[in-house]
């Protein structure tokens, strides 16, 4: 067997070894639960009523617009001035790291309302 075919076998065993004990593991401990007498409704507590999807958005639409204020200010620091390769990217990850601070803060807001 060439070696080349072991890679995505074993990437494939693993995510398939991670998905099956996650689910095997949550049904029991829910059996369990119901076993015990635990109402069934406490199973629904971390849902939300389809506002997951707008979280999810927002946050990568901020860090999107984070990274690319990010790439043209160090395109502009760049180009005016002397620093070094390593400032660059740190103004990439600066601004990418604010942009996921607003996209929390916005995502807080819109939940609150």
């Amino acid at each position: 067997m060439d070696e080349e075919i072991l890679i995505p076998l074993s990437f494939f065993a693993v995510i398939f070894g991670m998905v099956y004990l996650y689910y095997s593991t949550r049904n029991k401990e829910r059996l369990a639960l119901i076993e015990k007498g635990a109402d069934a409704s406490i199973f629904n507590i971390g849902k939300r009523s389809g506002s997951s999807w707008k979280v999810v958005v927002i946050n990568i639409a901020f860090l999107l617009m984070g990274i690319g204020l990010g790439t043209f200010l160090a395109a502009l620091i760049d180009t005016y001035t002397n620093l070094e390769e390593g400032a660059m990217a740190a103004v990439i990850f600066f601004m990418a790291g604010v942009g996921l601070y607003l996209g929390y803060r916005q995502t807080k807001k819109e939940l609150d309302d």
